[in-house]
């Protein structure tokens, strides 16, 4: 018996499946950045992966932000980009 066209199929709808989970989620909804996971972080506008993780090394050296205008002092992060997130970024 081949199982190769079975493990594909199986492989298939597992990966719909998550892909649903994450198309579900809603991309206006307000991040904190004082508990947000890098994955998180990403959906931002002009976060990537490595600014994300910039910022989560950042809120583990200095501690949780204490206004979200703080987010500019993460090296490649500036006041345009906080700016543009403004009504996402929340700290509570």
């Amino acid at each position: 018996m081949n199982r190769n066209p079975f493990l594909a199929t199986l492989v298939l709808l597992l990966s719909l499946i998550t892909a649903s989970t994450y198309a579900t989620e809603d991309p206006n909804s307000p991040i904190n950045i004082n508990t947000a996971t890098a994955e998180q972080l990403v959906t931002l506008s002009g976060i990537g992966q490595s600014k994300a993780e910039a910022i989560v090394a950042y809120r583990d050296s200095h501690g949780p932000f204490q206004s979200t205008a703080e987010l500019a002092n993460v090296r490649g992060i500036g006041e345009r980009t906080v700016a543009r997130n403004a009504e996402r970024l929340t700290i509570e």
